[in-house]
């Protein structure tokens, strides 16, 4: 019934954008075009499968990434499930320096991080010369995986330094020592940064890295000193007592320089989709929220290095149409694969489209 235009944009605008159905069906009869909610639904449905094979595709080469920022958040998928006792479901995000993946399960457990990654959780370490790096914050299952040999995980600055300022927040005597904290943090930051815009070897990098060292020497200091201090505040002592139990974690930092000091990425990975929860609550269906997680990895993989989705999808959807409204075969989709795509392709997609008459 649709054109691939169309459809490219149904699912930005839905996806991207976060704009509930019945804004869109809205939208359209006010251009004129009377469209029933489930026709689209029908439409959304039909796509899913049509995008499985370029998402499975990302999800491969995400799992070959030496280094991964993961995070997750909560969604509400509204379909009775077996042995779900409740609507709560997780989002959680795996990103890399050239894909950003989606998934939506049931449970925020460990399990879901070794299902993507193909890490068997119950080893005590990874396949022989296998080394992996995670940013995170602390929570339970990236403990886990920490445990791994051959597995490292960088613990969030970011993460730790909101301690602080929660501390502070809550307590007016601690604002000082707060703002204290924080300002050590902020010089890590600064020297970091310093590093990122300077040529290793360079004189400019080597003054940056004695000042990340004296940086963290700072807070490791400080921390230590603190720690014994039996009149501290215990607002103030249990923040403490979170950097001394994760110390190895964010002090790692030191042996990867090239990386980030904290999960933003994730983060702001996460971002989009929680307006869209904002808007529509959720997903409808375990389907719905299977086409979610599948969008939102294609999409979110095209913007990380810069192509526009709205011209992607187009072109993935004209892709399927040739194919006689089928996946494209094999050969074709590596055709679309960033990682694999041509110089051609890619200036294509990353061009804005024109706009239409």
């Amino acid at each position: 019934m649709f054109t691939t235009s169309f459809l490219a944009r149904l699912l930005v605008e839905k996806y991207v954008l976060g704009r509930p159905l019945e804004r869109i069906v809205a939208a359209l009869k006010n251009d004129g075009f009377n469209v029933a909610k489930g026709t689209l639904v029908g439409s959304l449905k039909a796509l899913s499968i049509l995008l499985a094979p370029l998402n499975e595709a990302i999800c491969a080469k995400n799992r070959e990434a030496a280094h991964l920022h993961i995070d997750e958040t909560s969604w509400n998928v509204f379909e009775t499930a077996e042995d779900k006792v409740n609507n709560r479901w997780w989002l959680w995000t795996f990103v890399a320096d050239n894909t950003v993946v989606f998934i939506i399960d049931q449970t925020r457990s460990t399990k879901v991080v070794s299902n993507h990654l193909g890490i068997d959780i119950n080893s005590n370490s990874l396949e022989i010369g296998s080394h992996f790096l995670i940013s995170s914050d602390f929570y339970s299952v990236y403990q886990s995986l920490n445990t791994l040999d051959g597995v490292d995980a960088l613990w969030c600055w970011v993460h730790i330094r909101r301690y602080f300022i929660r501390a502070g927040d809550a307590h007016k005597e601690l604002h000082s020592w707060s703002r204290t904290w924080t300002k050590r943090i902020g010089a890590l930051y600064v020297a970091h940064r310093a590093l990122s815009v300077s040529t290793p070897g360079s004189t400019d990098y080597i003054r940056a890295e004695v000042e990340f060292s004296e940086a963290l020497d700072a807070i490791d200091t400080a921390r230590k000193i603190e720690a014994i201090d039996n009149t501290l505040h215990p607002g103030a002592a249990k923040v403490l007592a979170t950097l001394d139990n994760e110390w190895e974690g964010l002090s790692r930092h030191k042996d990867f320089l090239e990386l980030p000091l904290d999960n933003n990425a994730a983060e702001r990975a996460l971002r989009n989709p929680v307006v869209m929860r904002k808007n529509c609550y959720g997903s409808g269906s375990v389907w719905a929220a299977e086409l979610a997680s599948r969008i939102w990895t294609i999409t979110a993989t095209a913007q990380l290095i810069g192509i526009n989705p709205l011209t992607y999808l187009i072109a993935y959807l004209d892709a399927c149409a040739t194919a006689g409204g089928k996946p494209p075969s094999e050969m074709v989709l590596e055709t679309f694969l960033p990682w694999l795509a041509s110089e051609t392709n890619l200036t294509i997609w990353k061009n804005e489209r024109e706009q239409d008459p």
